[in-house]
């Protein structure tokens, strides 16, 4: 027995062999990958060569980039973005926490609606609330006289409008952080005699502060890359997204447009990366063992998160309200007559219905290809078998989206796309490539959100299926795909609301035929137009609050006929 153990152990392993079905999921893997590589990673390789050439396509190494930090107006704007940013972050993230702990933590009443209420931001291009305090702090606002002599056009606008944009993508997040949480924490609390402050800075803070860290994150690289806020309500206070598109469109200086996008994507990769170390160390709060967490009533805490969540409430109202009564008045502030006219964009310059019909064909696209592709990269990544290191290196690129912001992405576009020389050159100028910008831009969080679902499958519906023979396509399309219906719309929702509203991703690469409506509402403003560009993001705004009615709807129908396993 001894020597057939030995002899046992000294045999050479054999390698389990690799099934065709395998060998086509590896090649249709490799293929998805092959569109990230294509759709972000070859571009930015290109914008980062155009940053080392001057303007007849020379080599000059870091010449480009020492005349930008030797210019103090250049520079200037790295600083202002680095400073709005943790201004703004500071204010939304505190906001956000008493939002989510009044939400979470008490039993205020008509919670529902004040969340209904704090996705409103959502459903509309962040340069909406840029238009909205124009109207009501500008020159001619009705509250102008509240900032006390300071003007609206500069740091406090941009600082007011990126809370307001931010706002609801942070409080998603903090709730998920104060939404798990063990019930006994706070009873040993109790039982040990702790006051609420000891319970709340021993207990509460610890047990989310990796979420919060996160949403500080999120907030911060949404509101450093953000170009739309600075671009309406900005004035002369210059950022680092705005000085893109004023060194590209403004002055056709590619080469620093360039290096001013490399500036901008270095502290959006540094956030990302610190985050996911944070993220590793988060250990699991909840145990077999848990008991959910259920706030008891407290008057005088209940009626102050009451009330706390009404004046953010009412801010959120405001603002898009000020908007729609802005795309409804005839001339601000001599003529407040209201009219329709302004939804005449055929009339304006800088884009007409054409521009918006152009969104929706877009959005659709962008919904449809993008979730085909996304969730069955995930898939492929997370149920394949064996090739552990290219399902690795799948994921770690699906990843590398979410690090780049939209104004450098759109950027490295144009070096990539337009190039005669590059065989995809045909797809610039058209609908296709705003599409593949779209997908790539926001492939990370659907990704991550398919990959989700996909854990929560065993593993053994692969396993049976291949002891039975059954192709993996057949297994996908009939017991993973109905599975997680709801995850796939989570996921097309999420790609058609923010193609809808999206506009630095795109901002550089549409055509004459292809204007969205996110860039008309740009234009708009830039020729002075500004009731027909509210007008026009208030169309955006309705066309995301159907789709999100929509999707509610189906997802009800949906789960009702293919979601019954999961009720007794």
């Amino acid at each position: 027995m001894t020597q057939a153990a030995v002899q046992a152990a000294a045999a050479p392993r054999i390698k389990p062999k690799v099934s065709r079905d395998d060998w086509i999921m590896r090649a249709c893997m490799g293929v998805i990958a092959l569109f990230l590589v294509v759709a972000v990673l070859l571009p930015l390789y290109t914008m980062l060569s155009k940053s080392l050439e001057n303007r007849h396509g020379d080599f000059i190494g870091l010449t480009n980039y020492a005349e930008y930090f030797s210019t103090p107006a250049l520079f200037l704007s790295a600083v202002n973005s680095l400073q709005i940013s943790v201004i703004a972050t500071v204010i939304v993230l505190v906001t956000a926490f008493l939002y989510a702990y009044a939400l979470t933590r008490t039993c205020m009443p008509l919670k529902w609606l004040f969340k209904l209420i704090a996705a409103i931001p959502l459903l509309t291009p962040s340069l909406l609330s840029g238009i909205s305090l124009v109207y009501w702090f500008g020159n001619q606002g009705v509250a102008k006289h509240l900032l006390l002599g300071e003007s609206i056009y500069g740091p406090i606008g941009i600082v007011i409008g990126s809370a307001y944009w931010v706002f609801p993508h942070v409080l998603m997040i903090v709730i998920t952080a104060l939404s798990i949480t063990d019930a006994r924490l706070y009873e040993a609390a109790l039982a040990l005699r702790a006051g609420r402050w000891r319970t709340f800075f021993t207990v509460t803070l610890p047990g989310c502060k990796y979420g919060l860290i996160s949403a500080g994150f999120v907030a911060f690289t949404l509101i450093f890359t953000d170009f739309g806020v600075p671009k309406v309500i900005g004035g002369n206070y210059n950022v680092l997204a705005t000085d893109i598109y004023k060194q590209v469109i403004g002055q056709q200086n590619f080469q620093m447009g360039a290096v001013v996008s490399v500036v901008l994507l270095i502290p959006a990769v540094l956030a990302f990366a610190v985050d996911r170390i944070v993220q590793r160390k988060q250990v699991a709060l909840l145990s077999a063992r848990a008991v959910p967490y259920q706030p008891q009533p407290r008057t005088s805490r209940d009626w102050a998160a009451f009330a706390f969540c009404t004046v953010v409430a009412a801010v959120i109202l405001l603002m898009i309200g000020m908007a729609q009564y802005a795309a409804l008045i005839k001339f601000w502030p001599y003529n407040l007559t209201l009219t329709l006219g302004n939804y005449e964009f055929d009339l304006a310059n800088g884009g007409g219905w054409d521009s918006y019909h152009n969104s929706i064909r877009m959005s659709l696209y962008t919904a449809v290809v993008g979730t085909v592709i996304i969730f069955f990269g995930a898939y492929l990544m997370e149920k394949g078998r064996g090739f552990r290191a290219g399902r690795n290196g799948f994921h770690a690129i699906a990843m590398l989206p979410l690090a780049v912001p939209g104004m450098v992405l759109g950027l490295s576009y144009i070096f990539f796309f337009n190039n005669p020389a590059n065989p995809f050159n045909f797809l610039y100028g058209t609908m296709a490539i705003l599409v593949i910008a779209t997908v790539a831009h926001f492939y990370t969080v659907s990704h991550l959100t398919a990959v989700t679902a996909l854990k929560q499958m065993d593993a053994e519906f692969e396993s049976v299926s291949a002891s039975l023979n059954t192709p993996f396509y057949r297994t996908f399309l009939r017991v993973t795909v109905p599975v997680c219906v709801p995850a796939i719309l989570d996921i097309s929702m999420y790609l058609f609301l923010n193609a809808m509203t999206t506009v630095s991703a795109v901002v550089f690469i549409y055509s004459t035929d292809t204007t969205l409506a996110s860039v008309a509402v740009l234009n708009m403003d830039d020729q002075g137009e500004i009731p027909f560009a509210a007008a026009m993001a208030m169309m955006i705004a309705y066309t995301c609050a159907g789709a999100r009615i929509l999707h509610a709807i189906l997802t009800r129908g949906i789960m009702r006929t293919t979601q019954a396993w999961r009720t007794r």
